[in-house]
């Protein structure tokens, strides 16, 4: 009696743990967190990953921004709207053409930003990182 009751909970516990397998590559693709070729300068930032797209050419694209902390851009503009996704830590974002990073506000993790086209705009990243999703029409 003990060993059926052994082995049926081993076949039990067998069953509840399906095994792990990898998906089928044609499927889906995936990158762990790790794996994500940024590009740029991991001091001075912003770093960058293009999704799909290519944001210096026609056409729509998707790409994520790394802003390391205590870095921030200078006052720009885009020549098409950019929508932006605030996927973690908290992105301070500031208006006009005047450089003044204490009176940016912050826009934390969930948030959704869009930048108008011709509109004068600087952002960043103040005591943490920020990483955002930004989708727009090329070239930026």
């Amino acid at each position: 009696m003990k060993m059926a009751l052994t082995a049926a909970l081993a076949c039990a516990v067998a069953l509840a743990a399906p095994a792990r397998a990898e998906p089928d590559p044609k499927a889906l693709a995936y990158k762990l967190p790790d794996q994500i070729a940024w590009q740029g300068d991991p001091v001075k930032g912003p770093l960058t990953y293009a999704l799909w797209g290519d944001p210096t050419k026609p056409g729509p694209y998707a790409i994520l921004v790394k802003w390391p902390p205590h870095q921030m851009s200078r006052p720009h503009t885009h020549p098409n709207d950019r929508h932006v996704y605030v996927i973690s830590g908290t992105w301070w974002v500031g208006t006009g053409q005047t450089f003044a990073p204490e009176t940016t506000t912050p826009i934390p993790a969930g948030s959704v930003v869009t930048h108008f086209a011709h509109q004068f705009h600087y952002d960043g990243a103040k005591d943490e990182a920020a990483v955002l999703e930004i989708t727009g029409e090329g070239p930026q």
